[in-house]
């Protein structure tokens, strides 16, 4: 992109995009898109120094300003689809982290699967090593992966040896 006077409103020199897999997160898809602006970089000003570019200029319509993410965009909302949480647990892993209330207390996800499961959304249904499974407004998630706060990430499993839970416990 070229730069002017706004915050990335410049005309654009070079695009490309890459495939969201299903097991990505915010950090995998990090990774491969710092890989591949490093490699169009180099083509790009290749180009430009050939004279083979063709700026072309961003619209004007549709901008919007992207705020900073602050704690209480991380935390789940369990009224929503799970599919959609389980979404908001890969975009916000590695960090900040999504989060959730367990007692009270602040609760770190940091890995789910979505599943089967009918109860009050945050109503946890089942437990077993695999993970605890928790109802969405639509679906389960089961949260295979957690962290109390002050320690650290643990498997479902481990946090269970640690933590006695209950079906009808609620999150959130």
């Amino acid at each position: 992109m070229q730069m002017d006077a706004g915050l990335d409103t410049g005309a654009v020199l070079a695009q490309s995009g890459v495939a969201i897999a299903a097991d990505d997160d915010a950090g995998t898809l990090h990774d491969r898109l710092a890989a591949l602006g490093a490699e169009m970089i180099v083509a790009t000003l290749a180009d430009v120094q050939a004279g083979r570019v063709l700026p072309v200029p961003q619209p004007q319509q549709g901008v919007t300003y992207a705020s900073k993410l602050g704690k209480r965009e991380t935390l789940l909302d369990w009224s929503r689809p799970a599919v959609e949480l389980e979404r908001a647990v890969r975009a916000f892993r590695p960090s900040p982290g999504a989060a959730t209330l367990l007692d009270g207390a602040p609760l770190k996800v940091w890995r789910v699967t979505v599943t089967c499961g009918r109860g009050a959304p945050g109503e946890l249904l089942s437990i077993s090593d695999a993970g605890l499974v928790v109802a969405a407004g639509k679906g389960a998630l089961a949260i295979t992966e957690l962290q109390r706060s002050g320690g650290r990430r643990l498997a479902a499993g481990e946090f269970l040896r640690g933590h006695r839970l209950a079906p009808g416990v609620r999150f959130g």
